[in-house]
């Protein structure tokens, strides 16, 4: 499954035109059976093209200046350094590269880490071929890949107990929740970012709040620019890891 409806990728940095086929890629995992397979799959496509493939990333930024590529594909875990941390340097940089984690880790730790972290997928090693072709296709187009577990996975953490019945007329609780250091969100930030975490759109936030569309995308806006995220997507990460900076009566 590949979401894109109301989740906006990585786009702080803007987005690079869709690149002419085959679109250039750089894979990086530390089994070599595996990313050999992955090395054919996207040689063997017409949209795809392997411009280096890596057993660890030590040399990564540097082959990323290199080749210039348009993708990144990810092992999460690797022995030298680790796909996240891999995935950082990237976006510390601010390369306007598409980056896919690629591992056999089915734990939402890591799910929601990679998310945060500004990855533009999250998909399982045993993803079909075909279907991890389309997903990487969708991810050059500006959308994010996600396997049915991931994306039920943030179904999930969406669904917080507790915040499935409000009004924008209730008052705010007294005492707000304290929030990471350095960040100073409004109450209505607040707002807007809890109900963001349960997958409501802007529309469905505007009226729920009882607010503006125009609003809602300025509260947004805002949002991404004081936690140093990406996208509605790594919002809603952010809450799943912080969940107590949002506890808000609505």
């Amino acid at each position: 499954m590949t979401l894109s409806s109301n989740i906006t990728p990585n786009s702080t940095h803007g987005h690079p035109s869709i690149p002419a086929t085959p679109a250039r890629v750089v894979v990086v995992d530390d089994h070599p059976l595996f990313r050999r397979g992955v090395v054919q799959l996207l040689n063997d496509s017409e949209h795809f093209s392997v411009a280096a493939d890596l057993e660890h990333g030590g040399d990564l930024l540097a082959t990323l200046e290199q080749h210039q590529p348009h993708l990144v594909l990810l092992d999460l875990n690797m022995p030298e350094i680790s796909g996240l941390d891999l995935l950082r340097q990237i976006r510390q940089q601010e390369l306007d590269i598409k980056v896919v984690v690629i591992t056999a880790s089915e734990h939402d730790s890591d799910l929601f880490e990679a998310l945060s972290s500004g990855a533009n997928g999250y998909l399982m090693k045993d993803t079909a071929p075909d279907d991890m072709l389309a997903q990487l296709d969708g991810v050059l187009s500006g959308e994010v890949a996600l396997n049915n577990h991931s994306v039920t996975l943030l179904a999930q953490a969406f669904r917080q107990p507790g915040l499935s019945d409000h009004s924008a007329s209730h008052p705010l609780a007294e005492s707000e929740p304290s929030l990471p250091g350095g960040i100073d969100l409004t109450a209505r930030e607040r707002q807007t970012l809890t109900l963001i975490a349960q997958g409501l759109n802007n529309k469905l936030i505007a009226r729920e709040l009882g607010i503006s569309d125009g609003t809602v995308k300025v509260y947004v806006k805002s949002l991404l620019r004081k936690l140093n995220l990406h996208s509605r997507l790594e919002l809603a990460a952010w809450v799943h890891q912080h969940p107590d900076a949002v506890s808000l009566s609505l």
